[in-house]
């Protein structure tokens, strides 16, 4: 398939991975990402004397919490992180929340990175360590869920 208007000379980017950073250290590589959206409230207003349509004006932009799915790895950089911003770690900081730039980054299958977008004041709030059965035989998977103040997307 081809996009003719697209700055990918013609074709349509498909992604191997995507790596996940916290301030510039990477954190891992995860095989999947939901939830990468932005939301603009619509507020409608009934002009009088105009029959012809409602007027919709643009509100406040939500941002919906990220997850991200993976393998489970050896690394303990994720909970590092995890634990300076919640826990003993928020404590630790005086209660006062640490928030972070987080930087989501699709990579092809050249090993090239395509596109990033930047999350902005990102805070961990849900991890999902796999499910153990013997008899299954699946992957052992984990998940992240991130909120976040929103994202710029970047590209390379």
């Amino acid at each position: 398939m081809t996009d003719t208007s697209a700055g990918f000379k013609g074709e349509i980017p498909s992604s191997s991975g995507f790596i996940f950073e916290i301030d510039g250290e990477q954190i891992g590589m995860f095989s999947e990402v939901s939830g990468l959206e932005l939301r603009v409230e619509v507020a409608t207003y009934q002009e009088g004397g105009e029959n012809g349509f409602v007027h919709q004006l643009p509100g406040r932009i939500s941002w919906p919490n990220i997850v991200l799915k993976r393998g489970v790895t050896n690394s303990d950089t994720l909970f590092n992180w995890v634990n300076k911003t919640s826990g003993s770690g928020f404590a630790a900081a005086g209660n006062k929340v640490t928030r972070s730039t987080g930087a989501i980054t699709a990579v092809g299958s050249d090993g090239k990175r395509l596109r990033s977008w930047e999350l902005q004041e990102v805070i961990a709030v849900r991890w999902t360590g796999p499910n153990f059965n013997v008899n299954d035989g699946s992957a052992l998977d984990e998940e992240l869920e991130l909120a976040h103040h929103g994202f710029v997307s970047k590209t390379f």
